[in-house]
């Protein structure tokens, strides 16, 4: 499945009635791909495979690879085919330290930033969250729960910690998808509503924590099942 209702990265701002370059489409569908684990941690992928598949044209898709081969969200496996890496252990624990780091310190900013309008957002995100849970939508979970996080992060006013972490998400997201599939959305918890408490309170270093306990929950479920 290819998606392309998800904005995943910034886009210049363009001019009344301008076209989104064909390369630049492409980067965003694939990176979509990618971050909601369309594409499975080692499944090798040819490149005239995504050309049929996203129905472009050759040169768009060199780029936009050239692009996620250089964010390390692909690697090269040779014979004109790409994969998405497989986390080592030793991966897993490295991606835990940095997003825990950077994750709490945009929350505890955003805290000091945050607007009624932004909370309020946050909070239909979250409830659109628990719906997708209960009903068991792996897909939709994944989508809401990288738009409450990138939420957050616009709010912390802190763009490259946030260009970082959204980097961080392209090595998690694929690994996180193959654990809902073997275990589902019912063990899912995570700690958004500590994080929308500490957000009301204007309490940063309870915001932080929060962020910090989320991220430790998806990466225990990572290092469970590598």
């Amino acid at each position: 499945m290819i998606r392309s209702d998800v904005q995943t990265s910034p886009t210049p701002i363009q001019a009344a009635g301008a076209r989104i370059p064909a390369h630049q489409h492409v980067y965003q569908q694939l990176r979509s791909q990618i971050l909601f684990g369309d594409l499975a941690p080692g499944q090798p992928v040819t490149i005239q495979g995504l050309i049929t598949a996203l129905g472009a044209g050759m040169t768009p898709v060199r780029e936009a690879l050239r692009r996620l081969i250089a964010e390390g969200a692909l690697i090269h496996q040779g014979n004109r085919r790409v994969s998405v890496p497989v986390l080592s252990p030793e991966g897993v624990e490295e991606l835990g330290f940095m997003r825990k780091t950077l994750e709490a310190e945009l929350a505890r900013r955003a805290t000091m930033r945050m607007t009624k309008d932004t909370l309020e957002t946050l909070k239909q995100i979250d409830d659109a969250l628990n719906e997708a849970i209960l009903r068991g939508d792996i897909g939709e979970y994944l989508t809401q729960n990288y738009l409450f996080h990138s939420k957050i992060y616009r709010c912390a006013d802190a763009p490259i910690m946030a260009e970082t972490v959204d980097r961080l998400w392209l090595r998690f997201g694929p690994s996180l998808r193959v654990v809902c599939g073997r275990f589902g959305t019912s063990n899912l918890p995570d700690k958004h509503a500590d994080l929308l408490d500490a957000f009301r309170a204007n309490n940063p270093d309870a915001a932080a924590q929060a962020m910090a306990e989320d991220v430790s929950q998806g990466i225990r479920q990572i290092q469970a099942s590598v």
